[in-house]
């Protein structure tokens, strides 16, 4: 069976679309406490004060387009519509509207609500949450369908899954500081990084050093900019399947 194609994106891919990250400079963390509004601890503390948070998101990404990466994604899947695994950290719908039919949503999706009752998950687009009640039981316990810091990730399975799967790993616009990509590339036979900057890998049981040197090759721009590149390493790889 022919290996995969396998696509992780992060924040960095819809940055390039005017929505800011936490991290950055001018990022979001420079205006909360992210435990506050990302994390179980918070929502417990402060339901109200999450979700409007969440509320807020959900309105900036409705004034938002999908960028050349977004579109350049959704031609991959076009192609190779069975051989590409198109995994995104991102809750945004960007990559949905790009085109894109088959998205795994690692942290859930800002565009949804969760009910707190049975589990259902229904789509309310760029709406506030008030008002919303589960239409599958009707409860009004109803929460963001965002995965918080110290919730479990159901969704990583698939991660699992396309390490044995995938034959190129290309990481776009992540940092590592939430998925251990570094990992993940030593497991694949050929692995990109694609990333403007260089990024210091977070300790995950070894010394600190540079993410793209655990990687076969680092593409420094920004995903927009690196179409070329990486359309030309995914020609070659398809090339020697």
């Amino acid at each position: 069976m022919a290996k995969k194609i396998w696509i992780l994106s992060g924040a960095g891919l819809s940055a390039e679309s005017g929505l800011r990250t936490f991290r950055d400079h001018d990022g979001l963390w420079e205006e909360y406490d992210v435990m506050e509004v990302c994390s179980i601890e918070g929502w417990r503390r402060d339901r109200d004060k999450v979700t409007r948070f969440y509320d807020a998101r959900r309105a900036q990404l409705a004034h938002v387009l999908p960028n050349a990466a977004h579109y350049y994604i959704a031609s991959l899947e076009e192609r190779y519509p069975d051989r590409l695994i198109n995994m995104t950290q991102n809750v945004d719908d960007l990559l949905e509207r790009a085109g894109c039919c088959h998205v795994i949503h690692l942290h859930g999706t800002l565009t949804d609500l969760r009910c707190e009752e049975c589990g259902s998950v229904f789509h309310i687009g760029y709406a506030h949450q008030e008002g919303f009640c589960c239409p599958k039981c009707g409860s009004a316990r109803v929460r963001h369908n965002v995965v918080m810091f110290g919730e479990s990730a159901p969704a990583y399975r698939h991660l699992y899954e396309a390490m044995d799967e995938a034959g190129l790993f290309i990481a776009i616009g992540t940092s590592g500081q939430v998925i251990d990509v570094g990992s993940i590339a030593e497991r694949v036979a050929l692995s990109v990084f694609v990333n403007p900057k260089r990024e210091e890998e977070p300790r995950w049981g070894r010394e600190i050093g540079w993410l793209d040197e655990r990687f076969d090759r680092f593409i420094q721009k920004k995903a927009t900019e690196a179409i070329d590149e990486i359309e030309e390493v995914i020609r070659e790889f398809v090339a020697n399947l």
